[in-house]
């Protein structure tokens, strides 16, 4: 586990559970929803609907919609989904283009912490194919440093998926983290610190930049 995440993570699923109850934007209640989930909240939201689009379009209509709100246990009526799904389908073809929704869902982060995150991604993705997977982490993750390595329980190759089912989503740990499921998973933490100082000064440390 990251420095600092598990902590904030806390901090940031009491805040928005406490947000909740102030706010009548139906986006910005399933944002507070998935993050009252932790830093994975929004990525899961998206595994789920990815499961669902069968015919790889990338794309929802509103029953696929509702279906994967009710798979993921989001509380929301049927008008509120029906107000977001307007929302999204801009052009109101009756589909809306699930990564855009996801991008919208992220809470907004300032180019400063985009760009720090990259620099983390950069530092992990030793082969530079966009995807970090175990063979990156062998140069720059010291396994042997884990509690669970250091007692005979776990192998050097269990420790680092340990570390990449963190930044994986929980519906679908394939071992593989990509730039969007670790952007994803930093603007969950990004949402609760409040200063790009202070972020970024956690990211150099957790990272070495």
């Amino acid at each position: 586990q990251m420095p600092g995440t598990a902590r904030h993570d806390r901090e940031m699923a009491i805040q928005a559970k406490r947000n909740l109850s102030k706010t009548t934007d139906p986006v910005e209640r399933l944002r507070l929803q998935c993050l009252a989930r932790g830093s994975a909240g929004i990525k899961g939201l998206g595994r789920v609907f990815r499961i669902m689009d069968d015919d790889n379009s990338r794309t929802l209509d509103f029953k696929e919609f509702v279906k994967g709100l009710n798979d993921y246990a989001m509380m929301i009526d049927k008008e509120e989904a029906q107000e977001i799904f307007r929302i999204f389908d801009k052009d109101g073809s009756g589909t809306i283009d699930f990564d855009e929704f996801l991008v919208t869902l992220r809470p907004p982060m300032s180019n400063a912490r985009k760009e720090i995150i990259m620099q983390a991604f950069r530092k992990l993705d030793k082969t530079g194919d966009g995807v970090i997977t175990i063979e990156d982490l062998r140069g720059v993750y010291n396994a042997k440093h884990h509690p669970k390595y250091q007692n005979g329980d776990w192998t050097e190759d269990q420790v680092f998926r340990a570390f990449l089912d963190n930044f994986d989503s929980p519906y679908d740990k394939d071992g593989k983290v990509t730039t969007e499921e670790f952007m994803n998973y930093y603007a969950g933490v990004s949402a609760s610190i409040d200063t790009d100082v202070y972020f970024i000064i956690m990211m150099k440390n957790a990272w070495k930049l």
